[in-house]
């Protein structure tokens, strides 16, 4: 199938225009092209699969059989499937479900609730996801990238510059497996649903597009084509990256958008989001509101404390005129306490500032939450275990 070489080229994760001038990606040390992850079952089009069921002698609705073990039991263990020929199960296996993540250690904490593993992939790339569980929902914290070029100096993951782009398979092999640990009640408080996808691990979703939407269509469509769940409870974010967000706005698909913005004016924003320079404060919010006026979803802006660096008051203040400059409530603040990085200058506000910080937006009539942090007491900041990992190695 040479087509299938082609069409699932996993890109190496360039932004276009981020090769040269004011901001450039930053690169990992061991960046280069290498090799792709195996084809999975949902890296293939429903024609494809059917084409390699086909080579292997299989009729179409074999097919189904596998996509309703894979999207509707979270299963991938070919041998086990009563229902399959058994004389096809390895071949099956070997085809559709290669191994893409290996679980390599995980943390566990807020009493059992919080798990955080770090994953091996099939080059020996380590990313992680974060998966939570609330009272009334359960919400998995993924990865689309093996590092991120976005370059942010408060953030572990940006330390490590972009390796590569992930695949469809690799990004949803992570929502499979955390679905079957709910379902199986692997995790503190028995069986349950997984019920939330946020797009906040390692690396910037914009700059892996097609690989992020084609798993948002698959997480978010029913048994046997997706795992079911609702695209309004997918969120994805991204540090500013504006053709990516007016691209999603045409996507049709109501999926939440969170902008990582940290700063309201662009000299600030300019040390702490380098992307800045290339989409700057005021081009970034237009392309948000524009994505809330074709959504009708309000979009989240993500705004990290640190301590005499952008939490002060006069941020605040900037902050809500800038929002409220559009003239409706389009926006949801959610203003998270910084989880520093072990030696990083960079380090979280006083929590009467932030009280202050909430306090100037409620009262300018913009909509803030301060965001629970979990996992304060593991390595909790996205990237903090992977860096440790690369470190040692």
């Amino acid at each position: 199938m040479e087509t299938t070489k082609t069409e699932h080229a996993v890109e190496s994760g360039i932004t276009p225009g981020g090769t040269t001038g004011a901001f450039r990606d930053v690169l990992a040390k061991d960046h280069a092209r290498r090799g792709k992850p195996p084809i999975h079952f949902t890296d293939m089009t429903p024609d494809e699969r059917i084409e390699v069921a086909k080579e292997m002698g299989l009729p179409k609705f074999r097919v189904k059989q596998l996509a309703n073990h894979y999207y509707g039991h979270f299963d991938t263990e070919a041998a086990q499937f009563t229902d399959f020929p058994a004389t096809a199960r390895q071949a099956a296996q070997d085809l559709f479900f290669p191994t893409l993540i290996s679980e390599v250690t995980r943390q566990v904490a807020d009493d059992g609730q919080t798990v955080k593993t770090l994953w091996s992939l099939f080059d020996g790339s380590k990313i992680e996801s974060v998966l939570m569980r609330y009272p009334n929902r359960t919400t998995l914290c993924i990865s689309s990238q093996v590092g991120c070029g976005m370059g942010c100096p408060f953030c572990a993951t940006g330390k490590l510059g972009l390796t590569r782009n992930m695949s469809t398979g690799e990004i949803l092999e992570q929502v499979r497996i955390a679905a079957r640990m709910m379902s199986r009640g692997e995790v503190a408080g028995g069986p349950g649903r997984l019920s939330n996808i946020v797009f906040m691990g390692m690396g910037e979703p914009m700059g892996n597009y097609r690989s992020i939407m084609s798993a948002v269509r698959q997480i978010s469509a029913m048994p046997p084509e997706g795992f079911g769940i609702s695209a309004r409870n997918i969120t994805v974010s991204t540090v500013g990256v504006v053709p990516g967000i007016r691209k999603l706005a045409q996507e049709g698909i109501p999926v939440r958008l969170a902008v990582s913005l940290h700063a309201p004016n662009n000299d600030l924003r300019d040390e702490l989001v380098p992307m800045n320079k290339r989409f700057n404060v005021e081009q970034v919010l237009d392309a948000a509101h524009d994505y809330y006026l074709a959504s009708k979803r309000r979009v989240s802006i993500e705004y990290a404390l640190m301590r005499g660096i952008n939490d002060q008051a006069e941020h605040a203040r900037l902050l809500a005129k800038k929002l409220n400059h559009y003239g409706d409530n389009w926006a949801h603040v959610n203003p998270i306490p910084l989880n520093p990085i072990e030696g990083s200058k960079w380090t979280a506000s006083k929590p009467e500032d932030e009280q202050r910080f909430l306090e100037i937006l409620n009262n300018a009539g913009v909509t803030a939450t301060l965001r629970d942090t979990r996992g304060q007491d593991i390595d909790g900041a996205c990237g903090q275990l992977a860096a440790k990992t690369t470190e040692r190695a």
